[in-house]
């Protein structure tokens, strides 16, 4: 909506759309924005109605026009991008086919189309064609060079005509079931993995509260209740046990408080 509303901002405020200029309007870059925006809204509210209402055909519809977006974003960068020509290389060699919608779609990009001054001018890269190996061990590199410049009679024996959409399409209707099994996989390893993180978290937990009152039951046997003799004391308006100092122990996990009686003239306080 953002790439709609910017494109039909630009043509308005150029005042493209008079009818002076309306000739013009085919090579006006704004109408690019207008027409992206159009197609990405459209798709988008295809996959929303379709999830709303259950309708198959529109969810089908919002599966290929994702599908077409992406292979067009793969192929704009094919040469730019490692990554994007080693996926779309494998995606054309793996299902036998050559572009998004056909072959000739390689005229969007700016190596291969016609009017490039390069050698891969008007041509398409070696995994569209139908023997890269030509029978070799080593893949000929050119072997899609000039393709686009050829009758399409003469480039179906050299290069896979068929865009990759419709046959990635295919294969995603195909094995549904084994993706989603492997998603469903994915999620059950992630979800087991928190519970088994929780229920650490909580053995720890409790180990340490078990530790602690080991350690309160083991010294007050020992100490006796050091903060009892404190408060008899000062009921008593003694501050102190005579012959004694009574140093405060902090908490320990929150747990454990008590005091320690050291004689007055055997220890020192540091």
């Amino acid at each position: 909506l953002l790439l709609l509303a910017f494109g039909i901002w630009g043509l308005l405020d150029k005042e493209s759309l008079v009818s002076e200029r309306i000739a013009h309007l085919g090579s006006d870059p704004m109408l690019f924005f207008v027409v992206v925006g159009v197609a990405v809204s459209t798709v988008s509210l295809a996959g929303c109605m379709g999830a709303l209402y259950e309708n198959t055909c529109l969810l089908k519809f919002f599966t290929g026009g994702v599908i077409t977006f992406v292979l067009l974003e793969i192929l704009g960068g094919y040469q730019d991008d490692p990554d994007l020509r080693f996926i779309m290389d494998e995606i054309q060699m793996g299902l036998q086919c050559c572009g998004v919608e056909s072959y000739q779609d390689w005229k969007m990009n700016v190596y291969f189309n016609c009017s490039s001054p390069g050698v891969q001018a008007c041509g398409v890269p070696a995994s569209c064609c139908l023997d890269p190996l030509e029978n070799g061990t080593i893949a000929n590199s050119q072997c899609g060079f000039g393709a686009l410049g050829m009758e399409e009679f003469a480039a179906q024996s050299i290069i896979s005509l068929g865009g990759c959409a419709p046959q990635l399409g295919r294969w995603l209707h195909g094995h549904g079931g084994v993706l989603s099994a492997y998603f469903v996989f994915l999620i059950l390893v992630e979800v087991g993995g928190l519970l088994l993180a929780a229920k650490l978290l909580s053995g720890t937990g409790r180990a340490a509260g078990d530790r602690s009152g080991a350690l309160r039951a083991w010294l007050l046997p020992l100490l006796g209740d050091p903060l009892s003799a404190l408060g008899a004391q000062s009921r008593r308006g003694d501050p102190r046990p005579s012959g004694e100092q009574w140093f405060l122990c902090r908490p320990i996990s929150g747990l454990l408080w008590g005091g320690l009686a050291l004689p007055s003239g055997g220890w020192k306080a540091l």
